[in-house]
């Protein structure tokens, strides 16, 4: 989790952490920006995703509610984790993959929420007030949730994992909210995109090996005497003409 991508910033040097500047300076600007009335207004207009907007209306905004903080929340103890979580997600990853796993494990909770709502309260627990539909979404938390969580589960650290998916279920207990159910379907989201990518890395073809060739056996030397014979002479004695 942390010695290959130091090797990878050691290497690449910033330009390796361009997304987690990125991430960072957006929810800063969003931030500096909500702290004004009309500001907020804007906020919510360019990125303020909710379960009863139109479809067509939350999947335009949801790339930019990246960039919304919740506003309930500590805004710079949530940018260190944003940092953090995208940075070792551009190093380890690539920028590629940390943009579509950050995506989809944001787009899964919106769209499940609506989902939720469609189902209404009182039905196997799973539906949720209409209420509810006005309430924002997570922003950038569920994708630094998905992102540390696709990343414990690529790289082999339970700890990572237990850390993030524990205390997801932990705020869903002591603090059942919206939110809360959100970051869950982050984590579900993000391990079925992690199992999908290691049986599909498994069952790509391997490079046949080449059978070993026996070396060929050294020519031996041959004598000056036998590779350039002396030249035979044709006459007599060596006196005789």
């Amino acid at each position: 989790m942390v010695v290959a991508p130091l090797r990878q910033l050691a290497r690449r040097g910033l330009s390796g952490l361009v997304l987690a500047f990125v991430a960072a300076f957006g929810v800063i600007f969003f931030h500096a920006i909500a702290q004004h009335p009309r500001g907020e207004t804007a906020v919510r207009i360019l990125g303020g995703v909710q379960g009863d907007l139109p479809l067509w209306l939350a999947l335009l905004r949801t790339p930019v509610s990246l960039y919304v903080p919740a506003l309930d929340l500590p805004v710079w103890a949530g940018i260190s984790q944003l940092f953090l979580a995208f940075a070792l997600a551009e190093l380890t990853l690539g920028r590629g993959r940390t943009l579509f796993i950050s995506y989809a494990t944001t787009l899964a909770g919106t769209l499940t929420v609506r989902v939720m709502l469609a189902i209404g309260p009182g039905r196997w627990g799973l539906g949720l007030p209409p209420g509810i539909g006005h309430v924002l979404d997570t922003g950038p938390s569920a994708a630094v949730v998905g992102l540390f969580t696709y990343l414990s589960v690529v790289r082999r650290a339970p700890v990572v994992f237990l850390l993030t998916g524990g205390s997801m279920v932990a705020e869903s207990v002591v603090r059942p909210n919206l939110a809360g159910r959100e970051h869950l379907i982050a984590v579900a989201t993000a391990v079925l995109l992690a199992v999908a990518h290691e049986r599909a890395w498994r069952r790509l073809p391997r490079p046949a090996r080449r059978p070993r060739t026996t070396a060929a056996a050294p020519t031996p030397a041959v004598p000056a005497a036998l590779a350039y014979p002396e030249p035979m002479r044709t006459g007599g004695r060596t006196g005789d003409r």
